[in-house]
């Protein structure tokens, strides 16, 4: 399914932002007319173009908040910050350094921590131990009354932010009477950007201190936690869950059993052997020639790097040797939500690999493309997708809301 470009990636990333629109993060006159002056592949253009598009939303934001209404002035904001999130999504050479990406880094979490603010429920800043440090996150309340209420536990994926919880799962989990606890975790949005800490595959150091401070908040039922997994966020809780007896229900948006296999299957057997021999020499040039061929290619490389701390492509993907579930698949008990759509064009397959290898309780449901929701994580279906999520935890987690 193509949506505006004929790139892929182009097309992906246009589609999700969109898709947020069903939450208040887009309306789609701002997509179109944003999306028509981009050129196909052309990331120049891309940044040049989201960014004057968040910048023109913020001004209206401002003169809603300046003029007291809070209504009008929340949901630009709700916009801006997805907008902003969009325009810095392919400014990958050094995001670390680039004067750009940290603008727009910071402008994303500062408009949705101002629209935050202006939500009809209540919604906590937290911050998770971790280590010597703590991880940032949102605690989204139903209400104030401190009743302890089931609890969705979010972790987000290989490129995504705390602030995009709200419209992944967020939004979902409060109209129906769930909390949603969300973070980032290393290698994901200001961990990554602003402590500096990468991706690690033992996930479950990340997610077993986010259940401990879980179980501090009066406002969650510590018998009805279930974590959810989106992107590359489902192979992470899954990896977690297999560790983490205090999870009542897993959900995986997503579904990932080998993160190494499903990156090295897509290269050629002969640059597949050079990365994984080390002969970066001959691995290296090939790499960058399929960079400039490739949108896709080029960002998840780039992005890779950055995120996983590596030194190269090939380095990055031999960074991935452990990230599997074979052997730990079958040490999960809680019973398992699997989402699988038809177009999962990211990890093809993979879905079901992570099915087939559960042995707890466990429901596997395919989205066809002919529903909309045929593309990786049900991107342009969040209402179709919340609602088989939901319906099966109210089953899962029964009692009051």
């Amino acid at each position: 399914m193509r949506f505006l470009f004929d790139d892929e990636s182009f097309s992906f990333e246009t589609l999700r932002t969109a898709g947020f629109g069903y939450y208040g993060g887009a309306d789609l006159g701002e997509v179109l007319v944003t999306a028509r002056e981009i050129p196909e592949g052309d990331e120049d253009a891309w940044y040049d173009r989201w960014r004057a598009t968040a910048a023109r939303v913020h001004a209206l934001a401002d003169e809603a908040l300046a003029g007291g209404h809070r209504v009008s002035a929340r949901e630009a904001l709700l916009r801006a910050s997805n907008y902003y999130r969009t325009a810095e999504f392919y400014l990958r050479d050094d995001p670390f350094s680039d004067p750009r990406a940290k603008e727009l880094s910071a402008l994303s979490r500062d408009t949705f921590a101002t629209a935050a603010g202006l939500f009809d429920t209540p919604v906590r800043a937290v911050a998770v131990p971790y280590g010597d440090t703590t991880l940032p996150g949102f605690l989204f309340l139903v209400d104030d009354s401190g009743a302890p209420r089931p609890t969705v536990v979010f972790t987000s994926g290989f490129d995504s932010t705390l602030e995009e919880a709200w419209f992944a799962v967020g939004a979902a989990a409060v109209r129906r009477g769930y909390n949603c606890l969300a973070y980032d975790g290393p290698g994901q949005g200001a961990a990554l950007r602003e402590q500096r800490l990468t991706f690690r595959h033992d996930w479950e150091a990340v997610l077993t201190p986010v259940v401990d401070y879980a179980l501090t908040r009066p406002e969650i039922d510590p018998d009805r936690i279930a974590v959810m997994g989106y992107s590359l966020g489902g192979f992470l809780v899954a990896r977690a869950a297999a560790f983490e007896p205090r999870i009542a229900a897993l959900v995986l948006d997503g579904g990932l059993y080998d993160y190494h296999d499903a990156n090295i299957r897509k290269l050629p057997p002969f640059l597949a052997d050079w990365v994984l021999s080390s002969r970066d020499d001959l691995a290296e040039p090939v790499i960058a020639l399929m960079t400039t061929v490739n949108t896709g290619v080029r960002w998840a490389l780039r992005n890779g790097i950055w995120t996983f701390g590596a030194s190269s492509a090939s380095d990055y993907l031999r960074r991935t040797r452990d990230w599997t579930l074979a052997g730990i698949a079958d040490r999960i008990g809680c019973p398992t939500l699997v989402f699988d759509p038809e177009n999962e064009h990211f990890f093809p397959g993979e879905p079901r690999r992570v099915y087939d290898a559960l042995t707890c309780p466990k429901t596997l449901v395919h989205f066809p493309e002919a529903e909309g929701g045929g593309e990786h994580c049900s991107f342009g279906a969040g209402g179709m997708l919340h609602q088989r999520m939901f319906d099966w935890l109210d089953t899962t987690l029964p009692g009051p809301r």
